[in-house]
Order: structure tokens, then sequence, then C-alpha cells
């Protein structure tokens, strides 16, 4: 074995990637992914804990990168303007390199039941960041959630659009993305209640 393996993370994801898409994501083995980057099992595992996680593995990041944003947001920022710049932070993480292989994952995910329950949950964990520094912002709790489910969805809807036009960054296309879903829940108008109950508090489910 070389023991120089240039790129080899990188290496290691496309050819992961591309066997996902072609065979499908359960028919393919660690050992097969290595044996197309042309590296070793050994080096895979240096790399990546199994072969999920090189479709999850920047989830952390993501999450930091989304707080982190929201916490450095100007005094006054509305939350959804928080929202926002916190979109922009995340594009860093989006390179032109990674367009192709954003196409990829998204066709292997497509194809998987359970990749789709999994990018559900990592939707559910970078939405808990983001609601968290909100709060910590001073935002309320309902205001909160709501922001932050919407930045989630504008979060994946630009990554969709950015996979798919190569002339334009990832963080424009996400704050599009939020500015068209704030206008839409605008449009919703007013729920009108028929009880004399007290309202009820908007919370989070449990992931428990």
């Amino acid at each position: 074995m070389a023991r120089w393996e240039p790129d080899a993370a990188a290496r290691l994801e496309r050819a992961a990637l591309q066997l996902f898409v072609e065979r499908g994501y359960q028919n393919v083995t660690v050992v097969e992914i290595a044996e197309q980057a042309g590296l070793t099992k050994a080096t895979f595992f240096r790399h990546y804990a199994d072969k999920r996680a090189v479709l999850f593995g920047g989830e952390e990041m993501l999450s930091s990168l989304l707080a982190e944003a929201v916490a450095d947001a100007p005094d006054g920022a509305t939350p959804l303007a928080m929202v926002g710049a916190a979109l922009c932070a995340v594009g860093t993480a989006f390179t032109d390199e990674r367009r192709e292989l954003a196409t990829l994952r998204a066709q292997a995910v497509a194809q998987d039941a359970g990749l789709q329950e999994r990018m559900a949950y990592k939707r559910t964990v970078l939405a808990e960041a983001i609601e968290r520094a909100l709060r910590a912002r001073g935002t309320a709790e309902p205001v909160a959630l709501v922001a932050a489910q919407l930045g989630v969805l504008a979060f994946q809807a630009g990554y969709l659009r950015w996979a798919v036009t190569p002339d334009q960054g990832y963080g424009p296309l996400a704050v599009d993305a939020l500015a068209e879903l704030a206008a839409a829940t605008e449009s919703l108008g007013v729920a009108q209640s028929t009880s004399t109950a007290e309202p009820v508090t908007l919370r989070r489910q449990s992931n428990t």
C-alpha cells in the first residue's frame, strides 16, 4: 500500500456516492467503496466511521456554522434576518468542487427509505441548533421554533437549487428560498379560534 494517499477522503466520498447511485446504498460494502477509490478498507475507516458517515458526516459542522452565525448577527436583527445570515454562513461549506457530489448525494438518498429517514433526522438536528441559537438571542419560543423550521426548509431548497445552478453560490439561493417561504406564511392568514380554551403553546416534539 502506498504511504501517500492524496485526497483520500474526497476519493472515497466520490466512489461511495457513485456506487450508492448505481447499485443502491444497501448493496454497497465498505470494501467495494475502498476498491473503487483505489484505496484500502483501513484507509476508509481512518476517514469515516461507516458508509453512512459519507452521507451525513458534516452534520456537526453545519450545526455549528448555523448557530455561530445566529449568535454573531447584528443587534436588532429580526429572527428571519438571523436565519438568513446563518444560511449564508453555511455556504462556505458548499464549494464549486462539491456541486456534482451534491447531485449524487440527493440521488442516493432518494433511492433509500432508511437514508430518507436519516436525512429527516439531520434536518431536525439543524433546526434545533438554529432554534437554540435564536432563543439565546432572546427570541420567544414560538417565533424561534417557526423561524428555525423555515430555515431548515430553506436550507434544503437552497441546496437542491445550488446543485443544479452552476453559476450561483449557495447562500443567495438559500436566502431567496427563505424569503419565498416567509411570504408563503403571510398568505396563510390568521387562524380563527372556535374555542374559549387557553391558547396552546407550541413545542417541539421529543425525539426520545
